[in-house]
């Protein structure tokens, strides 16, 4: 399984679209496997969910996503997390512990390049 995590500054992102890139986790056996990073290539929309499908992977985590971006990795079969903040290896410790889980945070605001804030 390959985890995302939208990342900035080795914390969880408040918008998946805005942050420096991806942390990505692969997991086997609840144990991470590797670890390693994917400059985010830019916001465009319906970009991002293909371009991380087209790198495996099965689950985003962020603070905030768009309505839009929601529906196309849910299209895509790539389990979405919102509402998460904090370190990136704690965060997904806490997935891989079961203790992490989505409060459905959706964004709607985008002409910021800033955060969210929820």
């Amino acid at each position: 399984m390959k985890i995302a995590i939208a990342s900035t500054n080795k914390e969880v992102a408040g918008h998946f679209g805005h942050c420096e890139g991806f942390e990505i986790f692969e997991i086997e056996n609840n144990s991470i496997t590797k670890e390693y990073f994917i400059a985010n290539p830019g916001h465009k929309p319906g970009f991002l969910p293909v371009f991380l499908k087209e790198n495996g992977v099965d689950i985003i985590i962020a603070g905030g996503i768009g309505g839009g971006a929601i529906d196309l990795f849910n299209e895509k079969k790539i389990e979405v997390i919102t509402g998460a903040s904090g370190n990136i290896i704690e965060t997904v410790k806490k997935y891989m512990a079961g203790e992490l889980k989505s409060t459905g945070s959706v964004c709607h605001q985008h002409q910021h390049a800033g955060e969210c804030h929820h």
